[in-house]
């Protein structure tokens, strides 16, 4: 589109401006007279019935399991720059979430920027461990860094297992088998990659680049992963050893459990949105420069 064509660039509202996120499931979402409407059987925390969604308001739809979307509310969404992603129950996995295309370029050239020079990467590297180990971190060796992080990821799983009163006997994970480990080694792996979704809508909804990372270098979402470590510590044992303790009580499907958890704690805790502000301290971009969220504007 050329800039300001038929002033429907300039008609959105900023996403800086916007909402955020809004999360559906179990219904429909359709366009009627022109506005965007989800109509539901019911789900998590909304009522049976028919909504009309100020879509221009809103900068990413997380669809859940149980609905579908029309071709017109796509095209609509699409003429707004608001995005749409589809997500696991619970909001605790992403299975798809088109590219995205931000107010502004800010947050990918300060990405850019301080991945490409070897000094700043390391600098945004070492913020990334000094989030997780909760104090200032001195070395600039990232070999060193990672030696530390297996440290005291092995006393932070020894004293998450001891507060939820759950047998630890180390952990282990087999990437061939991941359901072959004990309970609290499953859900761990549950807990991780609930994380690592939500990671992913942080990264997509600020224009983030996934593949560069500051510490992972090799997959493809390198960046999420980074973010969604800085919640390995705390939040991701915190939901797996709580889940196991649920599971053993309750006789339920640790797998269950764990979603239930990851989403409920997450949603509890502001973890999307955190992640969001995060990001965007550890790259030195304002909040006035870079949309929270994605749009085409």
């Amino acid at each position: 589109m050329l800039s300001g064509r038929l002033g429907l660039e300039k008609s959105r509202i900023p996403h800086a401006n916007r909402h955020g996120l809004i999360w559906l499931e179990r219904g429909r979402l359709d366009v009627e007279d022109g506005c965007l409407r989800f109509v539901t059987a019911g789900g998590a925390e909304l009522p049976a019935g028919s909504y009309q969604i100020p879509h221009q308001a809103v900068s990413i739809f997380l669809l859940g399991p149980g609905s579908s979307v029309t071709h017109d509310a796509l095209r609509l969404l699409a003429r707004h720059g608001c995005a749409l992603a589809a997500v696991g129950e619970g909001g605790v996995r992403i299975y798809t979430a088109p590219p995205l295309a931000p107010d502004t370029s800010a947050v990918a050239r300060a990405q850019v920027k301080a991945w490409a020079d070897p000094q700043s990467r390391m600098e945004v590297a070492r913020a990334m461990y000094a989030i997780r180990f909760d104090e200032i971190v001195r070395t600039r060796d990232i070999e060193v860094l990672r030696g530390q992080e297996g440290a005291r990821i092995k006393r932070a799983y020894q004293l998450a297992a001891e507060s939820h009163a759950v047998t630890w006997r180390g952990r282990n994970y087999d990437r061939q088998n991941p359901e072959a480990g004990d309970l609290p080694n499953q859900a761990i792996n549950h807990a991780a990659t609930a994380m690592s979704a939500a990671a992913a809508v942080a990264v997509a909804s600020v224009g983030a680049i996934p593949q560069l990372g500051f510490i992972h270098e090799d997959s493809g979402q390198s960046f999420v992963l980074d973010i969604a470590d800085l919640y390995r510590h705390d939040v991701v044992l915190d939901i797996a050893f709580g889940a196991v303790r649920e599971a053993m009580k309750s006789g339920e499907a640790v797998e269950r459990v764990t979603r239930r958890r990851a989403a409920q704690l997450m949603r509890q805790r502001l973890v999307i949105p955190t992640m969001i502000d995060r990001i965007k301290l550890l790259l030195g971009v304002e909040r006035a420069e870079a949309s929270p969220v994605a749009g085409d504007g």
